[in-house]
């Protein structure tokens, strides 16, 4: 039988060994990867049949990718893992095209029946957030046009130019609180690229306080 191809992506090195050890009895893991586009370039070098990233990651996160890797690679199956739990972001990443959305703390059995089910051509979210996320997904997408002051704050600071280090620097947050936010502002607007989010903020005049 022959076992499918898979390309880990997450920055902390050990959480991603132990991934592969995870995954080593069952599927042949090709390339692990510690950021957005040297996934992005794995992908094209290695042809895999899955891809089990993070959702935060440097330089291109996670939905980023999926959204990239569904124009260049669509075939490619990407399961997502993350320590988010809010709906809204696994609703935008299953619509942007992933195949999965895991809690990174809901155990190893929930990684491994989302890779088998991506391979099955299914899409699985975590059991404590699949039914928030059905319903979700089951409305028609209406954009609510409300930013918290933190996403607004957030969201204008991505429109004057800076990256997502930049904003997090000038803001004390960590990086990944940064791109948490960021994303739920885009769901809650309705826009799925980083290009979009940046014209409406500077169409809108969003920005800091």
């Amino acid at each position: 039988m022959t076992r499918a191809r898979v390309i880990l992506a997450d920055d902390h090195q050990l959480f991603a060994e132990g991934l592969k050890a995870l995954l080593a009895d069952e599927h042949e893991v090709v390339a692990i990867v510690g950021d957005g586009p040297s996934l992005l370039e794995a992908v094209r070098d290695l042809s895999p049949d899955v891809v089990v990233a993070d959702v935060s990651m440097p330089e291109l996160n996670g939905i980023e990718c999926v959204r990239k890797l569904r124009e260049s690679a669509p075939d490619v199956k990407v399961v997502l893992l993350t320590m988010h739990e809010e709906a809204d972001l696994a609703a935008a990443a299953v619509r942007a095209g992933a195949a999965g959305y895991i809690l990174k703390h809901g155990g190893a059995t929930d990684v491994l029946d989302a890779v088998r089910r991506a391979l099955e051509g299914e899409v699985m979210v975590s059991p404590s957030l699949a039914r928030e996320v059905d319903a979700l997904l089951a409305k028609r997408r209406l954009p609510t046009r409300e930013l918290t002051p933190r996403q607004a704050e957030i969201v204008g600071l991505f429109a004057q130019g800076l990256l997502a280090k930049e904003v997090a620097g000038r803001l004390n947050l960590s990086r990944r609180t940064v791109e948490f936010h960021k994303y739920q502002a885009m769901e809650r607007l309705g826009i799925e690229s980083s290009a979009e989010l940046i014209a409406y903020a500077l169409k809108h005049g969003i920005g800091p306080v």
